[in-house]
């Protein structure tokens, strides 16, 4: 599993969900997948032969198999201005600094998302803030919103200044433990619900000011 980097101690961890926790579940999938492979397999084999057992065998389990090892290898990351997310094959990096587009994208369902987009013309990268579910949710906690809010007001991207404030009152409300309607992540939420705008949206800038008022 990818680390952070040994030598840069400022280096700060963007998971909403850390990697630990997900791994276990994605490795019984893999091998989960891999099992019904191997059990489909053989049974085609009894009729057609080995090879195309084999064959069935592979196509079935190889795509969930590799793709849920994968998972567990992915990783984000900020350090300084820039944002670092590992695939589990390649890094790709966006310096908030030199950001051209910063949007908030609000996922509405059984579980509710809502992630900062962002891009410097070349590159974009997406990363989740908050889960949100009808009893509760899981949010990023108070070290990274504070770097990607500070990152956000490095360039002189309006709409990333107007993230930056959506995350500073985001912090603001964790510190005094403000509930879920409080919080300026949630409202997010509920906006797009109420608007109707489902399964996925993009706020407007406008919208994403109001947020915080």
């Amino acid at each position: 599993m990818p680390h952070l980097p040994t030598g840069d101690a400022g280096a700060v961890e963007l998971d909403l969900i850390p990697a630990h926790l997900i791994a276990p579940r994605l490795r019984r999938l893999a091998f989960g997948a891999v099992g019904v492979g191997v059990v489909i397999g053989l049974i085609v084999g009894v009729f057609t032969g080995p090879g195309v057992g084999s064959l069935v065998a592979v196509v079935i389990a190889l795509p969930t198999a590799l793709s849920a090892l994968l998972a567990t290898r992915r990783r984000m990351w900020m350090s300084g201005t820039v944002i670092h997310t590992h695939s589990g094959v390649r890094t790709k990096s966006v310096d908030l600094a030199d950001a051209v587009s910063a949007e908030m994208l609000v996922r509405s369902g059984r579980v509710s998302q809502v992630a900062l987009k962002v891009g410097d013309g070349n590159r974009q990268v997406t990363v989740p803030l908050a889960l949100y579910t009808d009893d509760g949710g899981r949010e990023l906690e108070v070290l990274p919103l504070r770097a990607l809010a500070d990152g956000l007001v490095s360039g002189e991207l309006a709409p990333a200044v107007a993230m930056s404030t959506v995350l500073i009152g985001q912090l603001r409300c964790e510190a005094r433990g403000a509930g879920l309607e409080e919080r300026p992540l949630y409202r997010a939420v509920r906006l797009a619900r109420e608007a109707n705008r489902i399964p996925q949206t993009v706020l407007t800038d406008d919208e994403v000011v109001g947020l915080t008022e």
